[in-house]
């Protein structure tokens, strides 16, 4: 099973179907907060929403084409992040993540972002990831900024989320990049 040590009290690891609760009360709290820059929320009504969205991101683990993991800082569900695809011909995928409000400005999306990084360069062997933001969300697009992306583009009228039209900015990161960083 998935599970990644990202710091002392916290990992990644795979949901299982008796994470649907968590997840879905996780959700619950979290509505209007996540709901402003995701479409998920808006279809995630009960709690067998959520056991269905982890028994369809357990398949396609299985299948190898990108998954969500449970982000956990102790034994509480603090948000989810993935690979919301895996391109094997064109050696990248793209990482998606959110996180309770309760839960931001600790550093655990950063320590994610990385864990999932490392683990798409040196495991699955990318060359390349890349992360989609809405453009008005600046504490998700801190994320890449800091973790050494490159603005590649803007995508106007990207999703219409709560009435409203979202653009998207488009950061990529490649393997040498990556290692050039870390030195």
């Amino acid at each position: 099973m998935f599970k990644y040590e990202i710091d002392d009290s916290s990992y990644l690891s795979l949901l299982e179907i008796k994470d649907a609760e968590k997840l879905y009360d996780l959700i619950n709290r979290n509505r209007d907060h996540i709901g402003a820059w995701l479409k998920f929320p808006s279809i995630t009504l009960k709690a067998d929403d959520s056991k269905t969205f982890i028994e369809r991101t357990r398949l396609r683990y299985a299948k190898g084409e990108g998954y969500w993991l449970g982000i956990w800082s102790g034994d509480k569900l603090v948000g989810s992040i993935g690979y919301l695809y895996l391109d094997e011909e064109n050696k990248k995928t793209e990482i998606g993540y959110w996180l309770g409000k309760e839960y931001e400005g600790k550093g655990i999306i950063t320590k994610s972002v990385k864990a999932l990084i490392n683990y798409a360069f040196d495991e699955l062997k990318l060359n390349k990831i890349e992360i989609g933001v809405a453009t008005d969300n600046a504490r998700s697009r801190a994320i890449p900024e800091k973790l050494g992306f490159k603005r590649e583009g803007e995508i106007r009228d990207y999703e219409y989320i709560n009435g409203r039209y979202l653009d998207r900015i488009i950061y990529g990161l490649k393997a040498n990049e990556w290692r050039n960083e870390q030195g």
